[in-house]
């Protein structure tokens, strides 16, 4: 596009050159016209004139009224002046052919100026393809994309790695929302341990912990992630009201988040539900 676009330009450029070129040309033409039309009106009268003067020196040598000389120079001049008529006739009628000839010359310019002022017009019908080519383009990548993103739609992925408890078989029936397996990211596996109120009065996030496991006899390191905002059974579906006519204080647990130290759990032994004795470093 851009280098017909270009070309195209270059040629109404140079067309509209030759059309007034050959304006020029036929001006030039016809002003070379009227100058030989003149000069075969110059031509004409001097050959009258010559013809007359001849005329009157036959009668006055037939006389022997003028010396037969002089009769001879009129002669010559007559037929002198005959020839410049017809040399003048000549150029006139050679001027002519030139001015038609310059009149084809611009008639075929412009014919070539107006076949190049259509250019633009092609250009912009390409134009307007090309952009229906390049919409097409687009609209197809769209389509691709689409069928890309419903080919992922074919697969299943985890959002994180661990344990997976499948719920399904190979040929079950499921339906939309329906619960398929439970993954178990044991990579990030964490302890809620439920101190009790008087045991955080100096408990603070950051301070180090220790879990040790009843299942294997391991000690794990962690730390102190955050502290509940409420005490446990405030979070249960049916809060217990221990409200009684006597004043009686019970204590409180609250729900403490643990998270072990990067690679603690590599080879993935404490396992989401299991009992753990945990132990927070206060100073």
């Amino acid at each position: 596009m851009p280098i017909t676009s270009v070309s195209t330009s270059s040629q109404l450029t140079f067309t509209a050159s030759d059309v007034a070129n050959a304006t020029a040309g036929v001006t030039a033409a016809e002003k070379q016209l009227v100058a030989a039309h003149a000069q075969v009106e110059q031509a004409e009268a001097n050959d009258v004139k010559a013809q007359d003067d001849l005329r009157r020196y036959k009668l006055l040598v037939d006389k022997k009224e003028v010396a037969e000389q002089v009769y001879d120079q009129a002669l010559a001049a007559a037929k002198a002046s005959t020839a410049n008529v017809a040399a003048a006739r000549a150029n006139e009628g050679a001027a002519q052919q030139a001015v038609q000839q310059a009149h084809s010359r611009l008639s075929e310019s412009e014919a070539n100026h107006r076949s190049a002022e259509t250019g633009p017009q092609q250009v912009s019908s390409t134009r307007a393809r090309a952009r229906a080519a390049l919409a097409d383009v687009d609209q197809k990548r769209a389509l691709l994309e689409q069928a890309e993103l419903n080919v992922q739609y074919t697969k299943i992925l985890a959002p994180v790695s661990g344990e997976v408890n499948k719920t399904v078989v190979v040929g079950l029936n499921v339906q939309p929302g329906q619960q398929l397996l439970t993954v178990v990211p044991l990579d990030e596996v964490w302890v809620t341990a439920n101190f009790k109120e008087t045991q955080l009065r100096h408990m603070r996030v950051g301070q180090r912990a220790n879990l040790h496991v009843d299942s294997s006899g391991r000690t794990f390191k962690g730390h102190v992630d955050s502290i509940a905002g409420a005490t446990g059974p405030l979070f249960s579906l049916l809060p217990p009201e221990n409200a009684t006519g006597n004043y009686v204080k019970i204590v409180q647990r609250i729900p403490v988040k643990i998270v072990l130290e990067p690679g603690e759990n590599r080879d993935r032994q404490l396992r989401p539900g299991m009992n753990v004795v945990p132990s927070v470093y206060l100073q």
